[in-house]
C-alpha cells in the first residue's frame, strides 16, 4: 500500500513538473512576442460615409513611407472596403484563419508601398457570433502581427456593434473620424460615449474631414469637446483634420489611394501632417482650405 501511495505520489510530481515546464515554455514565447511592441491606433466613426477607411488607408500607406512598418486590418465584417479603395482582391481575409492550416502570413497582403493589410470578409455573418473556440483561435493566430508592424491600424466598421466597442477599448488609442454635417457629430458624439462607458482610458482623439477652412475645424472641435467635458466629463481634442478635395472622390472611383495618385493634392498634404502630428505631436499648419482659395482668387478678405 505504501509502494502504491510512493508511486501515485511520484507521478503527481511528474505530472506537476511537466506542467510548470509547460507553462514556463508558454511564458516565455509571450514574453519573447512581447518584445517587439507594436502600437495599436483604431479608427472608428459613429457613421458610414465620412471617409474612414480612405483616411485609414492613406495614413497606413504615409506612415510606411516615413519608415514605419504598418499592418492595416480591415476590421468591417461583412465589409471589404479596404480592398475596394486599394482597388484590390484578396485571395483570403481574416476569417479564413479559422481553417485548420491558415496561418497569419497566409492572409497577410503586401499593397501599395509596402503596406500589409488584412482583408475583412465581405457578406459573412458568422462573423458577428464567434464562438469562444473561434474566438480564441484568431486571437492566437493574430497575436503574431506585432511581429511584423511597429504601428497597426484596426479600421473598423462603423457604429457601435459589440465588435467595434471592443477594438476601441482594446486599442492604443482611438481616432474617431467625423465631418462637420451635424448627423455626423451627434453619431460621433454617441461614440464617446460609448467609449466612457466602457473604459477610463482617454485616449481617444478627432480627425475631422471634408472641412473647408480651419476655423471649421475648430468650430468642430470646440462644439464636441465642450458637449464631452459636460456631459461625460471627457474633454477631447482634435489631432487634424483634412481639407475638402476633389481629388479624394477622383482617387476613389480609380480604386487607387490619393497620396499615392495625386501625393502633392491638399488631402495628401494633409494626411502627411495628420503623421507628423501623430508621431511627434506637431501642430497642423496647412491652412489653405477652399475657401480661403476661393477668397484669393476672388479678392475676398
Amino acid at each position: 500500500m505504501s509502494d502504491q501511495a510512493s508511486i501515485l505520489r511520484k507521478l503527481m510530481e511528474d505530472k506537476a513538473e511537466a506542467q510548470a515546464e509547460e507553462f514556463s515554455v508558454a511564458t516565455s514565447e509571450v514574453v519573447k512576442t512581447s518584445d517587439r511592441q507594436s502600437k495599436v491606433i483604431t479608427i472608428t466613426s459613429g457613421k458610414g460615409g465620412v471617409g474612414k477607411t480612405n483616411i485609414a488607408v492613406n495614413l497606413a500607406i504615409a506612415l510606411q513611407m516615413i519608415g514605419k512598418r504598418v499592418l492595416l486590418i480591415d476590421a468591417d465584417i461583412g465589409m471589404a472596403n479596404v480592398d475596394v479603395i486599394l482597388g484590390s482582391v484578396s485571395k483570403r481575409n481574416m476569417l479564413d484563419l479559422l481553417e485548420d492550416g491558415v496561418e497569419l502570413q497566409d492572409v497577410l497582403v503586401e499593397s501599395v508601398k509596402g503596406v500589409r493589410y488584412i482583408s475583412g470578409s465581405s457578406g459573412v455573418e458568422k462573423a458577428l457570433n464567434f464562438t469562444y473556440e473561434e474566438r480564441r483561435i484568431l486571437h492566437k493566430k493574430l497575436s503574431a502581427c506585432s511581429e511584423f508592424a511597429d504601428i497597426i491600424l484596426i479600421d473598423t466598421g462603423a457604429g457601435l456593434g459589440r465588435h467595434v466597442v471592443d477594438f476601441l477599448v482594446a486599442a492604443d488609442e482611438v481616432l474617431l473620424i467625423t465631418t462637420p454635417e451635424p448627423t455626423a457629430l451627434s453619431d460621433a458624439f454617441a461614440v464617446l460615449k460609448t467609449y466612457t462607458l466602457h473604459t477610463e482610458k482617454k485616449n481617444i482623439r478627432l480627425i475631422i474631414n471634408r472641412i473647408f477652412d480651419e476655423e471649421e475645424c475648430t468650430d468642430v472641435t470646440e462644439k464636441l469637446s465642450s458637449t464631452s467635458k459636460k456631459l461625460l466629463n471627457m474633454p477631447i481634442d482634435c489631432v487634424g483634420y483634412i481639407f475638402e478635395d476633389r481629388t479624394v472622390i477622383e482617387c476613389v472611383k480609380k480604386q487607387v489611394p490619393f497620396i499615392v495618385e495625386k501625393p502633392n493634392c491638399l488631402a495628401s498634404k494633409c494626411i502627411n501632417q495628420l503623421v507628423e502630428s501623430l508621431i511627434d505631436g506637431k501642430q497642423m499648419t496647412i491652412t489653405k482650405g477652399w475657401l480661403s482659395f476661393l477668397s484669393e482668387i476672388f479678392n475676398f478678405s
